[in-house]
């Protein structure tokens, strides 16, 4: 446990304080939660009870209404379990921007210590920067997000294949379960009135009291909730692990696990989905290995980048190659040229293109072996390569429940030339890897998922919905 936690100030535990506070900022569960273990650790050894604080506010970047109901309808489960577990649990909704924005100062004024998230992107990165000077208590964070803890690796590596052996020398000793939540002290004190009750029948008027971009619907395929997340999982190990070899950059076969949503908003860990996978394929005599190694080896790969790189939204942090072959071909023609307008309304000349992207406006996701293709053809048709990363950056962190994640940020620069190596010359990408239609027509049916989300878009019913 204490490889995963880093303490951030130098304000010791206050002696004074009513309970020990967990910020559930990314990592939005009561199970297989190394940050809240620790919580309750603290909260045991002080003898005090565990106060849980998740707030959701209105002025994140790209506030929306598909954002904001997925994240409100983890809420009610979350509730729940924390009560069976004896934590006390506040859920703040800032639904105005005139609404009081204090809400973790109140109650860090009160508690012995504060206890987070380690997350490397997004707004946690920013909070758990300037936060821990300002709160006159003990700030700890805690990585939960990874199976392999981030603080094993001192710096950023180059590649999968220089931090692959590192994690595979760590599963033994890490792939093993979080430390269960016992707290000696049940939580007794009463709510404040600023608390939140969310009931599931009231999310739709909470979604559309708030102050966001109304523009941006739920999602057709993916409800929020610890509940949806382990049915997503139980799905992938009983349908398609079998197959996910074999089947996996096939997006109109959907033999992927889906499970990206429920992993950046913390709802599922990729700990207990590892061995969830690993368990499963022992006593059905299936590898899990190619899973794991996208679940493990490559997502670890991306919070390794974000947590060592300061702007891991720039071209500036591609390896030097990547950099100076972009340089290079700065100023080749691009033919056609499409505007970030024309690129959100998917309205290029190219069908494939045009459907990944539509699958991003109406599930909030894209196919990762199509987004890569989707990313490589911004470039291509973007008037600089600099656009061409900011409409990447914009449409996922606007349309994306996986958007604003390591991953992401990770996965576009990919098509820029991180973690890859060059390849033949060609323009606008000089030595960076190229992809085209052809290809997508050779290794893929291009044909069966526009059907699919043609008949998505045509009539709402969306296959991937769990029921």
């Amino acid at each position: 446990m204490q490889e995963r936690v880093r303490k951030l100030n130098d304000a010791p535990e206050r002696p004074g304080g009513r309970w020990v506070l967990y910020w559930s900022q990314m990592n939005r569960r009561a199970e297989a939660n190394h940050a809240l273990a620790f919580a309750a650790e603290l909260a045991n050894r002080s003898d005090r009870p565990l106060l849980v604080y998740e707030g959701l506010t209105c002025s994140y970047p790209y506030a929306n209404d598909r954002l904001h109901t997925f994240i409100l309808e983890g809420v009610p489960e979350t509730a729940r379990r924390l009560a069976e577990l004896g934590a006390g649990y506040i859920f703040y909704l800032r639904r105005r921007h005139s609404d009081p924005d204090d809400i973790l100062y109140r109650l860090a004024a009160e508690a012995s210590a504060v206890v987070t998230d380690d997350y490397p992107t997004f707004v946690a990165r920013r909070y758990n920067a300037s936060v821990p000077a300002k709160i006159g208590v003990a700030y700890y964070v805690v990585d939960s997000s990874c199976v392999v803890p981030m603080n094993r690796h001192p710096r950023r590596e180059y590649a999968a294949y220089t931090i692959r052996p590192k994690i595979r020398k760590a599963l033994a000793e890490c792939l093993v379960p979080a430390p269960e939540v016992r707290l000696r002290r049940r939580w007794s004190l009463p709510l404040p009135a600023f608390h939140t009750e969310v009931e599931a029948g009231a999310i739709p008027a909470l979604v559309a009291s708030c102050e966001i971009d109304h523009g941006v619907r739920p999602s057709t395929a993916f409800r929020g909730g610890r509940a949806e997340a382990l049915k997503r999982l139980e799905h992938f190990l009983e349908t398609n692990l079998g197959h996910y070899g074999r089947l996996r950059n096939e997006p109109a076969a959907n033999a992927t696990s889906r499970l990206s949503p429920y992993l950046h908003f913390g709802q599922i860990s990729s700990l207990e989905v590892a061995l969830a996978a690993s368990g499963y394929g022992r006593a059905h005599g299936l590898s899990a290995e190619e899973f794991l190694e996208e679940l493990i080896v490559r997502r670890e790969l991306a919070f390794n980048f974000a947590r060592y790189t300061d702007d891991y939204q720039s071209l500036a942090v591609l390896p030097d190659w990547a950099r100076r072959t972009l340089e290079r071909h700065a100023g080749d023609r691009r033919d056609p040229v499409y505007s970030r307008e024309q690129f959100e309304q998917a309205a290029t000349h190219d069908e494939l293109w045009n459907a990944a992207q539509k699958e991003l406006l109406l599930r909030g996701v894209i196919h990762g072996y199509y987004r890569m293709y989707w990313g490589k053809k911004i470039i291509e048709w973007s008037p600089t390569h600099g656009e061409a990363l900011a409409t990447m950056i914009y449409l996922h962190d606007r349309y994306a429940l996986d958007g604003r994640d390591p991953n992401t940020y990770t996965n576009i620069l990919w098509c820029f030339g991180l973690h890859d190596r060059p390849w033949a010359e060609r323009p606008v990408f000089g030595t960076v890897r190229y992809m085209s239609l052809e290809g997508m027509r050779r290794k893929t049916n291009v044909a069966a998922y526009v059907r699919q989300i043609e008949l998505l878009e045509r009539t709402g019913l969306d296959p991937l919905r769990i029921q």
